[in-house]
């Protein structure tokens, strides 16, 4: 009884957060700034997360922000309350990383990973690792450090897709079904997205593990 109350909970909120931002869209394209700074207000930190899970550098990712709630602002008039507006969104965000990793694919000398900032989230299924972010052990401190440094240079081994579609798993905890609504794909292919991801980084990290 509990488990189907909290679904229930959650489906409405969902709803109602779904609505709320219809309402803002709709004053949006009417012209209302306030609004459309409201929508801002409750996506900027996930739209941050998830240019710097992707991106791995912060500079790029402060890029990849504007650019997003740039594109989003001069495109709010398109939507067609056919999707969340997080969904439309995100795929603002997916098409603006690609757009600036296929440009750092041109400039080896910025592809040098970066280590997670505090805002990153450890990569989940690495369980097996210690809590990394200790307060007063230096040499944890210092281990943690080096086991994101090797967590950067593994997900710089990863296709575009496949790092985005990990992060938008592993650090936003999406469902495989919204990443391939964003990503424009099916469930089955973000699927597989994420397994070669998976595969790809366990068989990277092995040595540190």
């Amino acid at each position: 009884m509990g488990i189907s109350l909290a679904i229930e909970s959650g489906a409405t909120q969902a709803a109602s957060n779904r609505a709320e931002d219809f309402a803002l869209i709709r004053e949006a394209q009417a012209g209302g700034r306030a609004a459309f700074e409201e929508l801002v207000r409750r996506y900027d930190r996930n739209v941050l997360r998830l240019a710097q899970g992707i991106l791995r550098s912060s500079e790029d990712a402060r890029d990849a922000y504007q650019e997003s709630f740039l594109r989003a602002y001069r495109n709010i008039g398109r939507f067609r309350f056919e999707c969340s507006f997080y969904t439309w969104l995100y795929r603002i965000v997916t098409n603006v990383c690609l757009d600036q990793m296929r440009r750092r694919m041109a400039r080896p000398e910025d592809q040098a990973p970066q280590a997670p900032t505090e805002d990153s989230k450890e990569v989940d299924f690495f369980d097996r690792q210690p809590e990394l972010r200790t307060q007063a052990n230096p040499e944890k401190n210092l281990l943690g450090s080096e086991i994101g440094q090797h967590i950067g240079a593994a997900l710089e081994q990863l296709s575009p897709r496949e790092r985005m579609v990990f992060e938008m798993k592993h650090y936003q905890g999406l469902r495989l079904r919204a990443i391939g609504e964003i990503l424009g794909t099916t469930e089955e292919t973000a699927k597989n997205s994420l397994f070669r991801a998976t595969r790809k980084l366990r068989a990277s990290l092995a040595g540190i593990a």
